[in-house]
């Protein structure tokens, strides 16, 4: 896992593998995350369509590669 991480507003590896854990908050910083970002589509995709899925996903990649799933990077 690396030690730091861009995701989940800079926060470091360890606290957004806690935050990634639990789905509710993962949801939710997944598609702030997004937002802040400037990709707006890709925010709401992850805030109304497809959240338990993409989390999965986010879990997953968090543990491995330290950083969450990145739908339509335009």
């Amino acid at each position: 896992m690396a030690k730091t991480s861009k995701d989940y507003f800079g926060l470091g590896g360890l606290a957004s593998l806690i935050l990634a854990i639990i789905p509710f908050t993962a949801w939710l910083l997944g598609a702030f995350t997004r937002i802040s970002e400037g990709k707006l589509v890709a925010g709401l995709i992850r805030l109304f369509f497809f959240g338990l899925i993409i989390w999965v996903v986010d879990l997953f990649l968090m543990i491995t590669q330290g950083k969450i799933l990145r739908v339509l990077d335009i």
